[in-house]
Parts: structure tokens; C-alpha cells; sequence
């Protein structure tokens, strides 16, 4: 791992392990391929069972459920090592992990967690999350979709846009208003009549990830496929939480990425006889891409220190995501620069980098939206509505 400042030595020796680990299997079975998946628009649904294996999928959830079981900072490293590979990766596990099984754990029955999250685990069941609308991305509770209870069942209508994993996901967790208006959460099948997943094509960015607008038309699913503790707005919006912890370290995985590209590129490429590594300017850019990397990274290491302590909140989320995917999105732009041509070429990470990080730095709040999240805290002023 990139690490100028020696943070790992902050690290527990079983979390350095897990990242070792990651780092050999994505290296070895994943690296060699994701140009070729990104470039075709593909994502490789056979290593799903092996994401599994690998203890990927809820990685920080409980054992007695038949997750992982490991600390935040190992969960942290997980997401930086997927990212470091491809954004696609990283928010298929993210999805999965933070968006999905975590809600189940927190928020659901005793009997869907012991159902379904050790199918999740595995990759056996896929998921996706139902959030956001045509009209409702910043402004979640604004959403249109409905259920109404009908004897001991609901009836689901409406559409869910911009969904990951839509096209490929055994069940969806779809959050619609009941009948008095309140935001409820519910697992819904895929296969169920009048669900439908609509692939968005022509993207230009998180091309190895499947990304969908979802159709929920007269969807019945029993009572009992509602999350009972999911009440209200909130309810999803920790579920973000979540998901831009993972964020947070993700992107950083990503910067590693692209500086990597960019010295070992500084230091093969000549110009009027010497190495560009040599010219003043290009030092400029490396050293700015390694300094924001170093910060970045003991900010999500206090991160995850505040999360296993309890004292996380999710405008500490906002301040790490904001700032960590903002720096990123930098460094791919600046690495850019440093490859000349090259780096528009799918034979270095750093455009497919760059456009990834484009998504990243909007979805899951985007950075204005997180900097009134901030200002909000600080000031004690709303500024969002």
C-alpha cells in the first residue's frame, strides 16, 4: 500500500493481514482483466461467489449471522484494495455489504437476517438499494414510490433510478412511503410480477458495474418482507452512512492507482534527454498526489477509530467522503497530465480512474451536498432546504 507516512504501523497485524491478502487475490485474478471488463461494459458476475469467499461481502457484520466478522479498519482496507482495482468493484461490495445486508442486520426481522445474509455473504443472493428517483436523488424524501397495505400484503409502485446491481440482484431493497407517509423498507424479490430492471447503457463511467432504473408496477410482497425496525427517513440515510465509510477508504484505493501510474510513468519517459520524473513541475504533481493521498488516509484510519469507538457520525462521513473522493478525482485528473496521451489509453488505470471517480465524487452526496451536511453541523443553520 501507498504509505508515506507509515500509518499502517497504526494498524492491528490481523488487519495488515486481510489487506495483504486482498491485495494478492485482487492482483492476481481481477487486475489482469478489468480494462477489458470496463472497456466491454461488463460486469464479471462469476467472481461474486469468490468475492464471497474471500470475505468481501458485509465484511464488518456479525458472525452469528454468517458474516465475516472484522473491524472496521479491515472492512476500510477491503474497500481501498476493490477500488484500487476498479470503482465498479468497490461499489458492487459496498452495495452489497453496507447498502443492503447492513440494513437487514440493523433494521430487519430475526428471521430475514438468519435467511438471507448468509446466502449475501456467500454471493449466493445478490442485492441492490431502491433509494434514489428520477427526482429524488439529494432530496430522498421527496420520493413518490408507495406502498399500500392490502390485508397482509403491500402493493409497490414506482421507479428507482440509478440503482447498482439492478439487472443482476436476486432481491431489492425498495424504500416507499405506507399509507400514512412514512419511509418504509422492503425486500423485494426480482423475480416478483411487475418488477422490472432496465440496464442503463452508454455510460461512460463505472462501465464494469451495473447500474438500472428499476419499475415497481402493482409489486405485492407480504407484510412480512418489510424491515419492521425501518422507520422514516432515516433509516436509509444510515444506510448511506455506511456506504461512504466504505467510500471514504475506497477512493484512496483509487489515488494509489493513478499515482502509481503516473511515477513509474515519470521515470520512463524522457524529454530532451532526461526523465520528466526530473523536471520541477512534474515533481509538483507527484508530491501533491502523495501528500493528499497521506492525508486522506490518516483521516479514514480516525475514521474508523471513531466508528469502532461509537463516536462516528455521519458528518464525520461527510467530512472523509467529501474530502477523500475530491482528492482522488484530483490526483487521476493530474495524473492525466503527467501520462500526456498515454493517459487517455485503457493500457493505464488512470482514465478509467478518472471517469469513475467522476460518478464517485456525486453519488452517495455529492460534494456540495456534503458541505452543507458539514455547515449544517457547524453552524447549526440549515442551508440544505
Amino acid at each position: 500500500m501507498l504509505d508515506y507516512y507509515s500509518v499502517a504501523e497504526l494498524f492491528d497485524s490481523e488487519d495488515r493481514q486481510i489487506q495483504r491478502s486482498a491485495r494478492d487475490y485482487l492482483d492476481r485474478e481481477l487486475m489482469p482483466n478489468v480494462a477489458a471488463w470496463w472497456e466491454s461494459g461488463e460486469f464479471p458476475t462469476r467472481i461474486i461467489p469468490e468475492l464471497g469467499e474471500m470475505g468481501f461481502l458485509g465484511a464488518n457484520l456479525s458472525q452469528e449471522y454468517g458474516c465475516p466478522g472484522v473491524g472496521n479498519l479491515a472492512y476500510g482496507l477491503i474497500m481501498y484494495e476493490l477500488e484500487r482495482i476498479d470503482s465498479g468493484l468497490r461499489s458492487f461490495a459496498s452495495v452489497q455489504g453496507a447498502l443492503v445486508m447492513y440494513p437487514i442486520s440493523r433494521y430487519g426481522s430475526e428471521e430475514q437476517k438468519h435467511e438471507l445474509l448468509p446466502q449475501m455473504a456467500d454471493g449466493k443472493l445478490v442485492g441492490c438499494f431502491g433509494l434514489t428517483e428520477h427526482d429524488g436523488g439529494s432530496d430522498p424524501g421527496a420520493m413518490k414510490t408507495t406502498a399500500v397495505r392490502d390485508g397482509e400484503a403491500y402493493i409497490l409502485n414506482g421507479t428507482k433510478m440509478w440503482i447498482t446491481n439492478g439487472n443482476i440482484a436476486d432481491i431489492a431493497l425498495v424504500w416507499a412511503k405506507d399509507d400514512e407517509g412514512t419511509i418504509r423498507g422492503f425486500l423485494v424479490p426480482t423475480s416478483a410480477n411487475g418488477f422490472n430492471a432496465n440496464k442503463i447503457e452508454r455510460k461512460m463511467s463505472m462501465r464494469a458495474s451495473v447500474t438500472s432504473e428499476l419499475v415497481l408496477e402493482d409489486v405485492e410482497v407480504p407484510a412480512t418482507a418489510m424491515l419492521p425496525d425501518a422507520r422514516g427517513l432515516s433509516a436509509p440515510l444510515s444506510c448511506l452512512t455506511q456506504a461512504r465509510y466504505g467510500i471514504a477508504w475506497g477512493a484512496l484505493g483509487a489515488l494509489e492507482s493513478v499515482y502509481t501510474d503516473a511515477l513509474r510513468f515519470s521515470k520512463s519517459r524522457s524529454t530532451f534527454g532526461r526523465p520528466i520524473a526530473s523536471r520541477q513541475l512534474v515533481q509538483d504533481k507527484l508530491v501533491d498526489m502523495v501528500t493528499d493521498h497521506t492525508k486522506g488516509l490518516l483521516l479514514a484510519w480516525k475514521l474508523a477509530k471513531m466508528k469502532d469507538a461509537g463516536t462516528m457520525a455521519y458528518n464525520h462521513v461527510s467530512v472523509a467522503k467529501r474530502e477523500n473522493v475530491r482528492a482522488s478525482l484530483k490526483a487521476a485528473r493530474t495524473a492525466r497530465e503527467v501520462l500526456g496521451g498515454s493517459g487517455i489509453t485503457l493500457d493505464y488505470s488512470v482514465i478509467r480512474h478518472m471517469l469513475n471517480l467522476e460518478t464517485v465524487d456525486t453519488y452517495e452526496g455529492t460534494r456540495d451536498i456534503h458541505t452543507l451536511i458539514i455547515g449544517r453541523d457547524i453552524t447549526d443553520e440549515n442551508a440544505l432546504m
